[in-house]
């Protein structure tokens, strides 16, 4: 199945393929795509799609990734429309459409959510296997999605109560290493970087117990209906994207430097950041059954739960109407078959 799928994608080309799946509204289309933050190695996947030509084969012109302002500014954006894609995250699409914008995400990047506690070694004085061990040390995040999702993880562990909970704002990671708070908790990015600071580094998942999604695709609903074959476009050249930034992890941190020059300096960073998200966010059982980008309504809901809890305004939608699965064309190889294609053999 594998193998006859990319002759026939070599046989008849991308573009080819693409006009059998799209219609009108793809033909000669233009789009936009917002991140969520400055470009960095979890955007991979978009700079790989981008500069392998893969959109330009959907007949689809990207005009652009821009840097964004965070993950609030780019789902208001993109329900704005004045961003025909962003990168933005679950929570804030949730709370988006609290606030009556037209947001809507059409696929899931990051099928594990990315907020982790973590301690360093060295400090910490032992190794952190469990979140009794909490209980009495100072843990110190930024404000916002990170602390509720890290509260609501603290709560259900029984612990919460037992923790001093400091606001260490965009220094959380500094913090840590120099000793002034016992943990941290931040996003798995943030351990990267820590690690790359030569410290060993150890984890607890929050998202193994709080189910949540990571990074989003999103997109205004109105365009979305109007141009479903522009949408399904830019979702099958993501995804080809992601599949070959997978084998060939590298060279594809190397089309983001590309792109990116300043980054040139990070190479290493960037790299491994790609590689923790490409190995474990990017797959999950929904994934393997279904396809690369697939949403699944028990983990909107236990994210809109989680957000309840905290009175945050995504607390009160409908999950349901925050997300849709109608846009990923899984008769695609590099959707349908994501999870074949990039699992080790």
């Amino acid at each position: 199945m594998r193998s006859s799928r990319r002759q026939l994608l070599a046989t008849l080309g991308s573009g080819t393929l693409a006009g059998c799946f799209g219609g009108s509204d793809s033909e000669g289309a233009k789009a936009s795509l917002l991140l969520n933050w400055k470009p960095n190695g979890l955007h991979v996947p978009y700079f790989t799609a981008a500069e392998r030509g893969f959109y330009e084969a959907e007949t689809l012109e990207l005009t652009g990734i821009e840097p964004g302002e965070g993950s609030d500014f780019s789902a208001t954006q993109a329900g704005l429309g004045n961003s025909k894609f962003a990168i933005t995250s679950a929570g804030q699409v949730l709370n988006a459409n609290a606030n009556e914008l037209d947001v809507i995400a059409v696929g899931i990047i990051m099928q594990r959510g990315p907020v982790q506690v973590f301690t360093a070694r060295d400090n910490f004085g032992a190794e952190l296997s469990g979140s009794e061990q909490l209980a009495g040390v100072t843990l110190g995040s930024g404000p916002g999605m990170v602390r509720q999702m890290t509260e609501a993880y603290l709560e259900h562990e029984g612990v919460l109560d037992d923790v001093e909970y400091v606001d260490s704002g965009f220094d959380t990671v500094q913090q840590l290493l120099s000793g002034e708070i016992d943990a941290a908790s931040g996003v798995f990015s943030d351990v990267v970087d820590a690690r790359h600071q030569g410290y060993d580094i150890e984890t607890l998942s929050v998202t193994d117990v709080i189910p949540s999604y990571g990074h989003v695709i999103a997109t205004s609903r109105s365009f979305a209906e109007s141009n479903p074959d522009t949408v399904r476009s830019f979702l099958r050249a993501t995804a080809r994207g992601a599949v070959w930034a997978n084998d060939n992890p590298d060279d594809a941190t190397g089309l983001l430097l590309e792109a990116v020059p300043e980054l040139e300096d990070t190479r290493a960073n960037q790299r491994d950041k790609w590689n923790e998200l490409r190995t474990e966010f990017m797959l999950s059982e929904a994934v393997r059954e279904h396809g690369w980008g697939w949403n699944e309504s028990a983990v909107w809901e236990s994210l809109r739960t989680t957000l309840a809890d905290g009175d945050y305004p995504g607390g009160d939608v409908t999950s349901e109407d925050a997300w849709t699965n109608d846009y990923l064309d899984t008769d695609d190889e590099h959707i349908g078959e994501y999870g074949e294609l990039v699992e080790p053999t």
